[in-house]
């Protein structure tokens, strides 16, 4: 058989092959690099653990209305003396001494008998909606002024009023208007949700995203230019930004696969156990999936980043740490302000964008359950979940869709890697090998 010519793409492939697989066969044999997985992967676990409990425990659906309660102990609940028109609040007025006699409903018929009926329609600034499932204000013997105490003119709804400035919808609903929804299933949605957004971000992303590439590709050049083993690679005529790059790919060789393994493991154990119809939830998946191309992106650019650090100056980590802690800070304000300027300067603002745009590809609704938990008291499980889902989720603050914005964010990303892999090989051109 011919031989292939040993043209120069061979070449370079067979240099890529060596370096690449030098550079992960000595993350292999460091204990340093099984202890750095070994921490981010109980750090992340730990907070699954949590999740587990929780969705495992439960949630119990309480009386909002107070309907469920018997006040006069004669074994009618409020809810069923006010639809036959007794007073709850004595003994001797009750369903059972009308004519024919009514037989007592359990208290549970009151409990969750009201639930959301809030929708969105059309781009009106004001609207009315939701509906009195359970009549007691439609049926109830007072004004219709006592009726309406959004004071919009319509009695027993729900007013949406979008505040222009803010961004958002503000809520204002007739007292007895949808509430006593079923908490139990709203806080375990929203628990559900608000969990793969938070640990997605903040486990992901952040926690290993970013402080995995700060112990593990910090010193990928620096060590071997201390050691003096950058000779060898040196020695074939190579260009040392070649170098720098298939050392990355080392390194990626090693993080993608366990991100991929860890979040693929997560996103099996949410879907059996998070609340659903079905026995698993797949439309969960494509956020999962966002989360762990987020997760490989932000790792990529970071491991760009840290190791251009690492080539400067032999404490290179020292110059990450404020990088790290800048990412950090924004992070977090992306939780709060999605389209802050400020975030376009950093790179999490960019990964952090693509699990929001399947958030919104994945759960298109999302917006009107958060509204929805908004109408309930403060501090309740209602309101207490609904806000906790509507701090990790945040709109794509670039692109008029989610599929748009995702790709946006990705070349973004792809464009940073491409410039600290420019400076990181610019600093190590200058340095002198020891």
């Amino acid at each position: 058989m011919e031989a292939k010519p040993n043209t120069i793409y061979r070449a370079l492939d067979r240099k890529a092959a060596a370096i690449t697989e030098f550079t992960m066969r000595q993350y292999r044999t460091k204990a340093s690099t099984w202890v750095v997985l070994g921490v981010g992967l109980v750090a992340i676990s730990l907070v699954m653990l949590i999740y587990v409990d929780v969705m495992s425990t439960g949630f119990e659906s309480i009386d909002n209305d107070g309907d469920s309660e018997d006040p006069d102990g004669d074994g009618y609940p409020t809810g069923q003396e006010n639809k036959y028109g007794t007073d709850p609040y004595m003994a001797d007025s009750n369903p059972g001494l009308l004519t024919p006699s009514i037989e007592p409903e359990p208290a549970s018929n009151y409990i969750d008998e009201d639930g959301f009926d809030i929708s969105i329609s059309g781009n009106a600034p004001t609207q009315s909606t939701g509906y009195d499932d359970d009549g007691d204000c439609r049926d109830s013997d007072r004004t219709n002024s006592q009726k309406d105490t959004n004071g919009n003119g319509i009695v027993c709804d729900i007013e949406l009023y979008y505040d222009q400035y803010q961004g958002e919808w503000e809520v204002y609903a007739d007292r007895y208007v949808d509430e006593d929804p079923d908490d139990a299933a709203y806080a375990a949605e929203a628990t559900h949700m608000a969990f793969v957004l938070g640990i997605g971000k903040m486990g992901f992303v952040l926690l290993l995203g970013m402080f995995l590439p700060l112990f593990l590709a910090t010193g990928l050049i620096r060590e071997e230019m201390n050691d003096g083993t950058m000779h060898f690679m040196l020695a074939k005529p190579i260009a040392r930004t070649e170098v720098f790059l298939y050392r990355i790919l080392g390194y990626l060789g090693i993080v993608w696969p366990y991100f991929i393994a860890i979040g693929l493991l997560f996103a099996l154990i949410s879907g059996f156990i998070g609340p659903s119809d079905s026995f698993f939830r797949f439309q969960d998946l494509g956020v999962w999936l966002a989360i762990i191309f987020a997760t490989m992106m932000a790792s990529f650019v970071y491991g760009m980043l840290f190791c251009a650090l690492g080539t400067m100056w032999r404490f290179g980590i020292v110059l990450a740490i404020p990088f790290a802690a800048w990412e950090l800070g924004m992070c977090i304000v992306s939780m709060g302000a999605p389209e802050a300027a400020i975030l376009r300067f950093s790179v999490i603002g960019w990964a952090l964008m693509i699990i929001d745009a399947a958030a919104i590809i994945v759960w298109p609704n999302m917006e009107l359950f958060i509204l929805q938990g908004r109408t309930m008291n403060d501090f309740d499980l209602i309101w207490t979940t609904s806000n906790a889902l509507n701090f990790f989720y945040s709109k794509p603050g670039v692109g008029g869709s989610g599929l748009v914005s995702a790709v946006f964010a990705t070349v973004v990303l792809l464009v940073q890697g491409a410039v600290f892999w420019f400076i990181g090989g610019a600093i190590f051109k200058g340095k002198e090998i020891e």
